[in-house]
């Protein structure tokens, strides 16, 4: 994207919140240097929440960022949701357990600035969601079904159950979710030659399925004393069998060929996560220790038939069979002196990936003959160790501040080679300040040095047998590292709404992309250097004081400006598969004096092109989307919501072209273009609580 338009996106954003101000109406008081919002259970009634998570979705201008579960480590937080005021200690985060948890059980939701709180690696707005202490049994559910016009069969079990409850100094809360999706697309594909001379013409059709039914238990205990501890067991069987089939026909001779591309994925993960908290010397201690496993096995076929030649088929395998596992012990130690808000952080995370796999080829009997391919298995470990010291406090009235600094220590090596591990030292930390010039605006700066992850797939080698093309495997991968500069700018618009701008910029060395390995072979690796660029800006209007009761707009837009040296041409350009622009437009008028609800949005969304050294490619799915649904609040006291997305059957477009060695080099082979359609979503949903 042009800088141009970066800049207009930017411009925009600020005029947006500036122009604001003059709907600005008061705002809750200061209370010493924290501003702090207050949203009481009243203020969602018209929404009918029947979890915690409902009545969060609906907390006007605020953005849920959700934990990162494939972060290996717990590490400083991401997640902007806190529970009670705490971290939740787990992978799956505050999110996921608010989406358990009762609307019933909430007493208020606080909006905080993140300097406020002594809580390393949070910036901006945080949600602070209070529960009540348990004192009966409550549960919810929800059902959800849907099906697609075209492309795939309907899901009839989709949805969640749990109960929370209390016994004696024991709360508990037992659920059972089922989380489904469904992919299905089709559509015309034409190949051309390097001059633009159509040569083939194909018709495709492609759909998966995914189920993952997720048990979980979660456990709490209040005492002895001000102690406190939790224990969440966690069990997720899942399901992801894609299909895809071609068929080719030749221009130049009329030939006929069928390829058909399937993919079986069935596998498991399991959790063991526990956490205490207890006082200890002038402040209180909490150890956390995790347990992960996970079992992946997959097996990818493709196989060519010629139709109407009756020459024997080709085809190709390739089966991997990965356990992944990951061990942590963290304690975190927080006390008071003063004003003086401190914490120390401590963390050993140990994780493996063992995969073993398997390449076989189609011999003219139809039989599929394993091959020798030891680049695709091997084990790959890591031993990390992180410390964090924290440090938050008022310098103001009206002016937070929060100063983290650290390290951390990692041993990363590829057990099945040669190879020395590698060992690595990378400081890390940040500087955050909220200040609170009036009201009912709220400005937050951080500036972070941040350690990124790789993953451990790309140290083996991973065929991708739709696309012909292998990834090499490289055990010389290094983590990425960024200097980071982020600023938020909130402004409340009392009974108008309230509106958000988030300016940030990032320069990243070692970025992971894909570099030359050995003498013609290409795969992950790392680039020397990248910058980006983005500004994002959010806003809720409610439509009330225009006349329109019960009405609301949500706005979102953003961009981001990227820029990395390609490795084959050394010239400026996109960070591959980057978001570069993206918004929406969302209404939703609950009518007063009814039940009844109704909402409309559109969407749209862009990303950077995908950049191989064999080839160059685009894929945008659905890159305007737009939906409504219908909603009763109360039939027999359940909520019944129809959806219908993707109104005028929006496209996935894929446009790909391929070298005949590497791009900078050699001549253009051919070029692929694809324009399947998608079709519309229906889905009814059912929540209620008992």
């Amino acid at each position: 994207m042009a800088a141009y338009g970066v800049r207009h996106w930017l411009f925009a954003g600020a005029a947006l919140v500036l122009a604001s101000q003059a709907f600005g109406q008061a705002a809750p008081d200061l209370s010493g240097a924290t501003a702090k919002r207050v949203y009481m259970p009243a203020d969602f009634a018209r929404f009918a929440p029947k979890t915690a998570y409902d009545m969060l979705t609906q907390i006007p201008s605020f953005t849920i960022r959700n934990v990162d579960t494939t972060d290996r480590g717990l590490g400083q937080a991401s997640e902007n949701v806190l529970i009670n005021g705490q971290r939740v200690a787990n992978k799956l985060g505050a999110v996921d357990q608010l989406q358990r948890t009762p609307a019933s059980a909430v007493d208020r939701i606080e909006l905080v600035n993140a300097a406020s709180l002594g809580i390393a690696g949070l910036s901006g707005q945080v949600a602070n969601v209070i529960l009540k202490s348990a004192s009966k049994g409550s549960g919810q559910f929800e059902w959800r079904t849907n099906a697609r016009a075209h492309f795939t069969e309907p899901e009839f079990m989709g949805g969640s159950i749990s109960y929370s409850g209390k016994a004696g100094p024991i709360d508990y809360t037992a659920s059972v979710q089922n989380g489904f999706g469904r992919g299905g697309l089709g559509g015309p594909v034409r190949i051309y030659d390097a001059n633009g001379n159509l040569t083939q013409e194909w018709r495709e059709r492609y759909h998966s399925e995914y189920e993952q039914v997720n048990s979980e238990l979660k456990l709490g205990v209040d005492g002895p004393g001000s102690s406190a501890g939790n224990l969440t067991l966690n069990y997720t069987p899942y399901w992801n069998p894609q299909f895809q089939t071609q068929r080719r026909v030749i221009l130049a001779t009329g030939e006929v060929r069928n390829r058909t591309n399937e993919t079986s994925l069935a596998g498991y993960t399991a959790d063991i996560n526990g956490d205490y908290e207890f006082a200890l010397g002038p402040g209180r201690l909490k150890l956390i220790a995790l347990r992960h496993w996970e079992h992946a096995p997959q097996v990818t076929t493709d196989v060519t038939q010629f139709t109407s030649t009756g020459a024997p088929s080709i085809g190709s395998r390739f089966s991997r069979d990965t356990h992944i596992g990951e061990i942590i012990g963290r304690g975190e130690y927080h006390w008071k002196t003063g004003s003086n808000d401190w914490q120390v952080s401590f963390e050993r995370a140990f994780n493996y990936l063992d995969q073993k796999g398997g390449l076989f080829q189609l011999n003219p009997e139809g039989d599929f003959v394993q091959v020798p391919f030891p680049e695709g298995s091997g084990k790959v470990t890591e031993v990390r160790y992180e410390g964090i010291a924290t440090l938050s406090r008022p310098l103001a009235r009206n002016l937070d501040m929060q100063l983290a600094a650290g390290a951390e220590v990692s041993r990363l090596d590829r057990v099945t080679d040669t190879q020395p591990a590698r060992k690595f030292f990378r400081p890390k930390g940040s500087l955050t300040l909220g200040w609170h010039p009036a009201k009912d605006w709220d400005f937050s700066l951080k500036l972070r040095r941040r350690v990124g992850q790789i993953s451990f797939y790309d140290f083996l080698a991973q065929p991708q047998l739709s696309q012909d093309r292998e990834n090499a495997g490289n055990p010389n991968l290094v983590p990425p590292q960024s200097w980071e500069a982020e600023t938020e700018i909130s402004h409340d618009l009392g009974r108008w709404g309230k509106t958000r701008l988030n300016l940030h910029y990032y320069r990243v060395t070692d970025i992971v992309d894909v570099i030359p390995i050995g003498t013609d072979g290409q795969g992950i690796g790392n680039l020397p250097s990248a910058d980006r660029l983005g500004a994002e800006s959010t806003s809720t209007f409610n439509l009330d004081p225009l006349g329109w009761r019960g009405a609301k707009v949500d706005v979102n837009f953003g961009a981001e400006w990227t820029s990395v040296r390609d490795p084959l041409t050394h010239k400026r350009r996109p960070i591959t598969n980057v978001q570069d622009v993206w918004g929406s437009v969302q209404i939703r008028h609950d009518i007063p004096g009814t039940p009844f609800a109704w909402s409309a949005y559109v969407q749209h969304q862009h990303y950077t092109k995908n950049y191989y050294l064999t080839e160059i490619y685009s894929s945008l799915d659905l890159p305007w989307l737009s939906g409504f649904y219908v909603e009763d609040k109360n039939v027999l006291g359940l909520t019944v919501r129809f959806t219908v997305d993707n109104v005028p059957e929006g496209w996935h477009l894929f446009n790909r072209t391929v070298y005949a060695g590497f791009r900078d080099r050699s001549p253009v082979a051919f070029i692929e273009k694809h324009h399947d359609l998608v079709g519309p979503l229906f889905t009814l949903s059912v929540k209620g609580t008992f």
